[in-house]
């Protein structure tokens, strides 16, 4: 679910000092679109939201998050927005979120 590569990476390049600010900047940007997605979805601006989606979840190894929000902004740009599963895409954030925090809490 998470790419702990890719956050050992992250820390590296940002520093460990830096590295709970950028967490915290990336969840609080995350949650406000997965606000928006939760309560009322935009279909025309879907694609867009799960784009954005997908480039954070990179960026903080959320492999499983991104891999969900490519398949719906694929969705989406072929004029399907309508098949877009977004429970599953977030429970996964939550899910993924929550594997996040434990292991930072317990390393």
């Amino acid at each position: 679910m998470i790419d702990w590569e890719r956050v050992e990476e992250l820390r590296d390049e940002i520093g460990p000092e830096d590295f709970g600010e950028v967490v915290e900047m990336f969840l609080d940007e995350v949650q406000e679109v997965i606000g928006r997605l939760r309560t009322a979805p935009d279909m025309a601006q879907l694609g867009a939201d799960l784009h954005f989606l997908k480039g954070s979840a990179l960026n903080l190894g959320f492999q499983n998050f991104s891999t969900l929000c490519q398949a719906g902004e694929n969705l989406s740009g072929n004029g399907k927005p309508e098949e877009v599963n977004l429970s599953e895409i977030l429970q996964s954030f939550e899910d993924s979120k929550m594997e996040f925090e434990n292991k930072l809490a317990a390393a």
